[in-house]
């Protein structure tokens, strides 16, 4: 299956200080939506009938759902365009998704596109008031860099989850390579039945680790989502002990990316 937004002709909307207006408008929704899930919604939704593991699920369906209008929102406003590749693959039991992370709106995109995934998320999430809330009812994953953090994301993958990891960390900077921690491998080797990697690309740079969210391109900025073959951990596994074939792993991921990338940046022939 394959999700495209269709090329539109410009138009007065899509004027530099429109996208400027519309994306700040984009981020506040963000912000008071995140903000109401906490308050409101979430509340709400504990009172319905159905244990802890229930309210989770409902939680991250609801956090998916609002996800993917979130994207629309801004592709009809004008900020961007996308297209997803092989979307149907992408959401299944045990499976890890490995990405790299090019913006802000990664994972975004990613939990968007599946009703029920776990997300390994950044430390600091737990301290914004805006999205402490919606990013612990749902269950994710804090990357603290702790053993403890190594062994839920390997719980949740061997609890059949599906189990989205960015290997950076953080963002990538504007042109430069991926540079992956060998923590992902060290999770999919000990959780995960099936690894599948999702090439991530946003033509012009924009929500970069350097780039401030005023700071918007020229034009509409096009984002690229590729899934890819599926990798099989227990390959890896078979290597060697565990440090060994963590790092073979990492190295096979690492250099799948960078041959990926260079190839998207590479002049298409007229």
């Amino acid at each position: 299956m394959e999700l495209a937004t269709q090329a539109l002709t410009d138009k007065p909307r899509h004027a530099y200080y429109w996208r400027l207006f519309a994306t700040a408008a984009s981020f506040t929704v963000f912000g008071v939506g995140s903000l109401c899930l906490r308050l409101l919604v979430f509340p709400l939704l504990s009172c319905l009938p159905g244990g802890a593991s229930q309210h989770q699920k409902r939680a991250r369906h609801t956090i998916s759902w609002l996800f993917w209008c979130f994207i629309r929102m801004m592709q009809r406003l004008g900020i961007l365009t996308y297209n997803v590749e092989g979307a149907e693959n992408l959401g299944r039991p045990g499976q890890m998704i490995v990405a790299n992370h090019p913006s802000l709106i990664d994972v975004v995109f990613l939990i968007g596109l599946m009703r029920q995934t776990n997300c390994v998320v950044k430390q600091s999430l737990w301290q914004n008031p805006f999205t402490r809330g919606p990013v612990s009812d749902a269950g994710y994953i804090s990357n603290d860099g702790s053993a403890d953090m190594l062994d839920a994301a390997a719980n949740a993958l061997r609890e059949g989850q599906t189990l989205i990891i960015f290997p950076e960390g953080t963002r990538t900077s504007p042109g430069q390579m991926p540079a992956f921690h060998r923590g992902g491998a060290a999770i999919a080797l000990r959780g995960a039945t099936i690894i599948t990697p999702v090439v991530i690309t946003v033509s012009p740079t924009t929500l970069t680790k350097a780039e401030p969210w005023y700071r918007i391109p020229k034009r509409r900025f096009h984002f690229s989502l590729r899934v890819g073959a599926d990798i099989e951990p227990q390959a890896f596994a078979a290597l060697g002990p565990a440090p060994q074939a963590s790092r073979k792993l990492n190295d096979y991921l690492h250099q799948y990316f960078i041959k990926e990338l260079a190839e998207d940046e590479r002049p298409t022939p007229p």
